[in-house]
């Protein structure tokens, strides 16, 4: 058989240094006049945009943005920092991601957020220490690949670390949104948050499902559940680069719907 020639490689080298980089610039500016808004008027920030809660998602995405720029340099120039750094990267990296996520569904739930008392206190350093250990199947599956790219996977589809580090991937970015879904349309309570303005924390969320469902789909084709074609693979990539970035793009545009939202 004729080998598969994939030209997604080739246009992420090209494209992902200077999306990774302006996405960081925005984020730092959106993230900064989130946090100056914070400080110089902490009392107007109620519930559903309370001030615990939305500092504590300023913290997550700024930890999130500060990693684009040694993804960026290690996707134009190659990764030279070795595997310790990468792998400590995409821990970090995953840790951000699923704490913001557990954060917009606690925020989304009820109003544990109003004040910053010894229950709310409580509540952020149990979701904190979930999210780290939600992430760190993350640091041991990706690696150093070809000698010189920082990977998110660097074992096989089926390796049994790899398998838990998809399944601890989708209960946030898949399960956890169709559950908050499906208990906002069954609870009246929860859908009146949502008209309070609790529903833009759901921009987070948005912005990752097509990530999750791409994961899911990128298993079920590596793991040849599906019918694999060079054509289906090539488009798959792609597929699974775009969702990618758009859940990339959550780090400057959810500060600004906040501040946004602030301001109304």
């Amino acid at each position: 058989a004729a080998p598969c020639h994939n030209h997604f490689c080739s246009l992420f080298q090209r494209v992902a240094p200077p999306f990774l980089a302006a996405t960081c610039a925005a984020a730092a500016l959106s993230t900064s006049a989130l946090l100056v808004a914070l400080a110089k008027r902490p009392q107007a920030w109620r519930w559903p945009q309370s001030r615990a809660l939305v500092a504590q998602l300023a913290l997550g995405t700024a930890l999130f943005a500060a990693l684009l720029p040694a993804l960026a340099a290690g996707v134009g120039r190659g990764w030279h920092l070795g595997t310790g750094p990468c792998r400590l990267t995409h821990l970090l990296w995953h840790w951000s991601l699923f704490a913001q996520a557990l954060l917009v569904a606690s925020g989304s739930c009820g109003t544990a957020w109003a004040r910053w008392d010894s229950r709310s206190r409580r509540l952020a350093v149990a979701l904190w220490a979930a999210a780290l250990l939600l992430a760190t199947p993350a640091a041991l599956v990706s690696g150093v690949a070809a000698g010189s790219s920082c990977v998110r996977r660097s074992v096989d589809i089926l390796a049994p670390a790899y398998l838990l580090h998809l399944a601890l991937c989708l209960c946030p970015l898949l399960l956890l949104p169709a559950g908050l879904l499906l208990a906002a349309l069954a609870v009246p309570r929860l859908r009146a948050s949502w008209a309070a303005g609790a529903g833009l924390s759901w921009l987070f969320l948005g912005l990752w499902v097509p990530y999750g469902a791409g994961l899911a789909g990128e298993f079920l084709l590596q793991a040849r559940l599906l019918e694999p074609t060079c054509g289906s693979f090539e488009r798959f990539d792609f597929a699974l680069g775009l969702s990618e970035g758009l859940g990339v793009l959550h780090c400057g545009l959810g500060p600004l719907a906040l501040l946004l939202a602030w301001r109304c």
